[in-house]
C-alpha cells in the first residue's frame, strides 16, 4: 500500500523531550486546495513550528506568513498585504482525561508510538484565518478615502470642483 507524502510533517521519532524549531516553506498550490489561491495567497507560504515535547505531549505553536493579493474593498485596486497567523496544537500521547475535558485549548489525542505529527491542514486553517475581513490599501492615491500626506498635497494642487467648494464652506460653517 502506497501512502502519499505528508506536506508538513513534523518527525517525532528520535526526538528528544524539550524545545525545537522546524522551518518550511511550500507553495499554496502544493495544498491542493482551491480555497487557499481563491483567497490570493499567491507567493512562498514560509512556516516555523516550535515543538515542545515531553513525556505525555507535544505541544506545536505554528506560525505563518504569506503574502497575498486582493483588491481594496473601497477603491477597487490591487493590494498586496503580508499575513501572519498563529496557533497553538496540544498533541497527547495515549489517552489523557484531564486535556479531553479542558475546552480552552485544542488538544488532539495521537497515538503513543506516532513517528509524525502532520500539520498540513492546521497550517491551511492558520492561513486562511488570517485574511483581514477588510482589505483597503492605505498610499494609493486613486483611493479617496485612505489617502497618504503626500496625496492630498496633490490633491490641494488640482483644481475643485463646484460640489467640493460646497462641501468645504459647510465644513468651515459647521467646525
Amino acid at each position: 500500500m502506497h501512502k502519499e507524502k505528508k506536506l508538513i510533517e513534523i518527525p517525532l521519532a528520535g526526538l528528544e523531550q524539550g524545545t525545537h524549531e522546524f522551518d518550511f516553506t511550500c507553495a499554496p498550490i502544493d495544498f491542493k486546495d482551491l480555497q487557499l489561491t481563491e483567497a490570493g495567497f499567491t507567493g512562498m507560504i514560509n512556516v516555523r513550528a516550535m515543538v515542545e515535547k515531553s513525556e505525555r505531549e507535544a505541544r506545536v505553536t505554528v506560525e505563518t506568513s504569506a503574502t497575498a493579493d486582493f483588491t481594496c474593498d473601497i477603491c477597487l485596486s490591487p493590494a498586496s498585504k503580508a499575513l501572519a497567523g498563529s496557533y497553538r496544537i496540544y498533541y497527547v500521547f495515549g489517552e489523557h482525561p484531564e486535556a479531553v475535558q479542558s475546552a480552552e485549548e485544542d488538544y488532539r489525542i495521537i497515538e503513543s508510538n506516532a513517528t509524525t505529527l502532520d500539520i498540513s491542514e492546521d497550517v491551511r486553517e492558520t492561513l486562511l484565518l488570517s485574511i483581514p475581513m477588510k482589505v483597503t490599501c492605505s498610499d494609493n492615491p486613486e483611493c479617496r478615502l485612505y489617502r497618504s500626506d503626500d496625496a492630498d498635497e496633490i490633491a490641494d494642487d488640482e483644481e475643485a470642483t463646484s460640489w467640493q467648494e460646497s462641501l468645504g464652506k459647510l465644513k468651515n460653517k459647521y467646525c
